[in-house]
């Protein structure tokens, strides 16, 4: 195996160890020590086996770190979240650029289920993946249950 350099999320820390996920492949690297990260960094870095069994990984050199902020928020969609909401299916996602940089998902949910969903999308860990492949440093999660719509807001601030 050879050493290989991209954007990555750490899906688990612990003070001897961690688990770095490839963004881009879902390449998941388990580290034999672990250097100072947390649980939703990001490290654009180059990442190589460590011998002499090359089964686990070791950071050799990171270029930038930057955490993700996950915000369960107390805010509900704005009214051009819930105008998407309201033209697109119940199971069925809608994706707009916002001015400037990131995205807004927004997903129209039956009442009853807008709490698990968010919650779903809180505890993924394709959520951080994606917000690291937007270059987003924060992720707001909104809800109205009496709407039925969930929107999610990849912030680069």
């Amino acid at each position: 195996m050879t050493e290989k350099t991209g954007t990555f999320v750490v899906t688990h820390a612990e003070s001897e160890s961690a688990v770095v996920r490839d963004v881009e492949t879902a390449q998941v690297h388990t580290l034999a020590s672990n250097p100072g990260l947390e649980l939703h960094d990001v490290l654009e870095a180059t990442v190589a086996p460590e011998p002499p069994l090359e089964v686990a990984w070791e950071v050799i050199d990171v270029e930038e770190r930057r955490s993700i902020e996950l915000v369960d928020s107390d805010l509900e969609p704005t009214q051009h979240e819930r105008a998407l909401a309201a033209e697109t299916d119940v199971g069925d996602i809608v994706k707009e650029e916002r001015a400037g940089t990131g995205e807004i998902h927004v997903f129209p949910v039956p009442g009853e289920d807008v709490e698990a969903a968010a919650t779903d999308v809180l505890e993924d860990d394709e959520t951080i993946a994606r917000a690291a492949r937007l270059e987003a440093v924060r992720v707001e999660v909104r809800r109205s249950v009496d709407d039925g719509v969930l929107s999610v807001r990849y912030l680069p601030n």
